[in-house]
Formats: C-alpha cells, structure tokens, sequence
C-alpha cells in the first residue's frame, strides 16, 4: 500500500462543505515559531498575528486546514500518538481563540532517516502535493480559490503543483533568505481582504 498522509479532523470545525475554499497553513514557522520539532504544549510560542489571520479568514469564507511535515515522527522524536494528543490540544487553543481548524493534515515520512517502516519516499511530504490533494478530496477544497501560507519555498512548491489559487511566503519577521517577498500574517489578511472586495 502506498504511503498516504495522516489527518486530525477537529469534530468542532463542521462539515466537509460544498466545493469552498481553504486557507492552508504550513504550522511550525506559520502557526508557532520553529523551535525545531514542536511536540508540547510548553515548547509552543505562537507567531504573532496567527488567530487574527485565521479569524478573518473564516470571515471571508474559508475554512482552515493546517499541512505539515512531521519528520519528528519517522525520526522518533515523538510518536505519531504524541503528535495527535499535541494535534488535539492546538486544536482546542484555536478554538478558544475563536478560529476553529478543521484539520491537520501531516506527513509522518521521511525519504533517508528515521524508523524504518516511515522511511519511505512518499507523495504527501512538501514539496509534493499529496497533503493538499487529499484534503481537496476529503474536504470537497477547491483548490483554486484557496490560499496558501507557508514559510519556506516547499511549502510554496506543493501548493503550486495542487492548483492552489494563492500562495504566500509568510516570516515571522517579515525576512526570508531567498529573493521571494516575506509577508507578515497581518499583511497576508489584508491581502485576502483586498481581494475578497
């Protein structure tokens, strides 16, 4: 059987809606800052600006899925359990905050380390699509009227091999390494505001 990604879905979020858009967010680096393989409640430091996005999104519209790589898992830093009671937890401070997500899409592989039944070369780790086509299938996403904030090119490239209609390339800081615009969360809300009008 072929590697696929695994998903949370937050009963709370709703149904899988009728063809409507999603805001897709890379998580560590996006939703709370990279400290390297976040896995507890403690270690979590949310980048600022990240409940306001995710509120304003829903205002207009979309629904809210969160892909990520989790090589922590297939390096067993932590298991796939462990990753799903932190999953539940995220899920529960968004919900507090009033932007509720409707899942966690996650990609347990990785191609060269790792435990070795994860260690496979698979269609769902960013830069392939596989997270964000699943959740199109799942979901009922149409993928282009969908965006997508992620903080590396990676993320990018997966959302431009799934269709997705907008891509952004967020920082914390606003500063990335490469030649592609950084936009703050604050920035990127007001952009789908703009465009929404």
């Amino acid at each position: 059987m072929a590697p696929h990604p695994g998903v949370f879905i937050d009963p709370r979020a709703g149904g899988a809606g009728s063809d409507g858009p999603a805001l897709f967010l890379d998580r560590d680096g996006v939703i709370n800052i990279d400290h390297g393989y976040v896995s507890t409640p403690s270690a979590t430091q949310w980048v600022d600006g990240i409940f306001d996005l995710c509120r304003g999104a829903i205002a207009l519209g979309y629904r809210l899925i969160v892909v990520t790589n989790q090589a922590g898992i297939a390096r067993g830093y932590y298991t796939e359990a462990q990753f799903l009671k932190y999953s539940h937890w995220v899920h529960a401070v968004f919900h507090e905050q009033g932007a509720d997500l409707l899942a966690t899409m996650y990609c347990p592989h990785h191609p060269t380390a790792g435990l070795e039944r994860l260690r496979v070369i698979c269609s769902c780790r960013k830069p392939a699509p596989g997270m964000l086509l699943e959740a199109s299938r799942r979901f009922n996403v149409n993928l282009a009227l969908s965006v997508l904030v992620g903080d590396k090119p990676s993320d990018l490239e997966a959302g431009s091999a799934a269709g997705v209609g907008r891509l952004y390339l967020a920082s914390p800081t606003g500063m990335v390494d490469s030649q592609a615009k950084a936009w703050d969360l604050a920035a990127v809300l007001s952009d789908m505001q703009c465009k929404a009008t």
